[in-house]
């Protein structure tokens, strides 16, 4: 039997059906993996004895004819800020030690409905607010391809556990970009669905206004089966395409290809060119005002989780990690005027954005401009240039965040130091279905999604 952790949702499904698999093999696979690479901090708490228990009930339920549907019996992890019931919901914060959550969060209810195992909570930035997962709490997380390296953030820990194989899938949120980011250097599938597409009921926020919860696999495959069990959409099997052509690929003029890391753009490039030889058309897309797009992103993005922790922070400042404190009390230095005018500016943004998307299908970017930089590194170069690498992250993903559009990540290769590289597609409202499909046909047509970390063990 191959590596039980290196399947996808999609493959592991037939296998338990036929009886080659038990739940409880594709459990303790899971926890064996998280065990033997616990230096990779991808997780705050592991369910491990509840997730066995649960197997074997998952298991007696197959055996009986009651069959919950495609996500029946797989191990899942969710990510910290996300309420599962009767256990702890940190949000990665020594604020929330303790903190026993009463009720699970809404996607937390439809994961156990049909039928996954909750394997755990994942190892996050605190309170979501950064993009390292650099955690002070719990430790940084790690990334499997290079234990020196960032996983990304803020939902590090699940982009981390699902490329190390202690979980086949899990959910991460996105307010600028934290399931796209990780998925990216992870070298793992992420989607960040349009706003209000899937419940944030039960999961703590950073940003109202951006907020989104999103499925992370190793397949656009299996990100689409838990979209579809996640949003309750009757869409899917209708989305399903095995060609591109035809398909409009919008690429943005002096954006998509600017400013990046010489492997990252010849992934890119690559990529570009497969998708021609797939069918599809290429067309240039222009996007004014994208010079001030990350200082939109950076203002909404602060301003508002400092709205959420007002109260919080005033009595339990001490209990807040250095750099998320700073963020949060630099957030509440913006004024009103700015706040409003990085709402106006998101309202011109969306409305060049869906001009454009009448044209072409989607819009294609890279996810980063640069591949995983080492932990505590707070620049990186770029040719002759060192950009912040708290704003690179941003350049690309605030394109969707700041617009409300769904956009997913998904591996394109690897540069020199063999670091994932990822492709960031957006699309019209409600194109879940459609982006997944898209990138479907892509991974149909190469392997990087199938590669895996030869993780040293500790």
């Amino acid at each position: 039997m191959q590596n039980l952790t290196r399947l996808s949702i999609a493959e592991a499904g037939p296998l338990l059906r036929s009886g080659k698999v038990k739940v409880v093999d594709l459990v303790r696979a899971c926890l064996d993996e998280e065990a033997s690479s616990r230096d990779l901090v991808a997780f705050c708490d592991v369910y491990g004895d509840k997730a066995l228990t649960l197997a074997e009930a998952h298991q007696s339920l197959l055996d009986n004819g009651y069959d919950l549907g495609p996500l029946h019996g797989m191990p899942i992890a969710v990510k910290a800020n996300v309420d599962v019931k009767g256990e702890v919901m940190s949000a990665g914060s020594k604020v929330l030690s303790g903190n026993v959550a009463a009720a699970d969060a809404e996607v937390t209810r439809r994961l156990k409905q049909a039928g996954a195992i909750i394997i755990g909570s994942t190892n996050m930035h605190e309170f979501a607010w950064g993009g390292t997962t650099g955690n002070p709490h719990y430790g940084p997380c790690r990334n499997p391809w290079d234990k020196n390296r960032i996983p990304a953030g803020s939902s590090g820990g699940s982009g981390a556990a699902v490329a190390a194989g202690s979980a086949f899938a899990a959910l991460g949120t996105d307010t600028g970009g934290s399931v796209r980011l990780p998925a990216s250097m992870n070298g793992i599938t992420g989607l960040r669905p349009g706003v209000g597409r899937i419940s944030t009921k039960g999961v703590y926020p950073l940003a109202w206004s951006m907020d989104t919860v999103g499925p992370m696999a190793r397949s656009s495959a299996d990100c689409a089966l838990i979209f579809k069990t996640l949003s309750g959409s009757s869409e899917g099997s209708s989305k399903l395409r095995k060609t591109l052509r035809g398909l409009k690929i919008g690429l943005i003029e002096n954006y998509s290809f600017d400013r990046l890391q010489i492997g990252v753009e010849k992934c890119f490039r690559d990529a570009v060119r497969l998708y021609e030889s797939l069918g599809a058309i290429i067309e240039v897309v222009r996007l004014d005002g994208l010079e001030v797009a990350v200082d939109a992103q950076v203002i909404v993005d602060a301003a508002e989780p400092s709205a959420v922790h007002d109260t919080q922070i005033r009595k339990h400042a001490r209990d807040y990690g250095e750099d998320v404190r700073t963020l949060l009390h630099a957030g509440m230095a913006f004024t009103a005027i700015e706040f409003i005018q990085a709402q106006r500016y998101r309202t011109y943004l969306r409305e060049q954005i869906d001009r454009h998307l009448r044209d072409v299908d989607i819009i294609l970017t890279p996810t980063l401009p640069f591949t995983a930089p080492l932990i505590g590194q707070d620049t990186i170069m770029i040719g002759d240039s060192e950009e912040s690498t708290l704003t690179g992250n941003m350049r690309f993903t605030c394109i969707p965040s700041l617009a409300a559009l769904p956009a997913l990540s998904f591996p394109i290769g690897f540069d020199g130091d063999r670091l994932p590289v990822g492709a960031q597609i957006m699309g019209r409202e409600n194109s879940e279905f459609d982006l997944l499909a898209i990138a479907s046909v892509f991974q149909s047509a190469t392997d990087f999604h199938k590669e895996h970390p030869a993780i040293q063990r500790s």
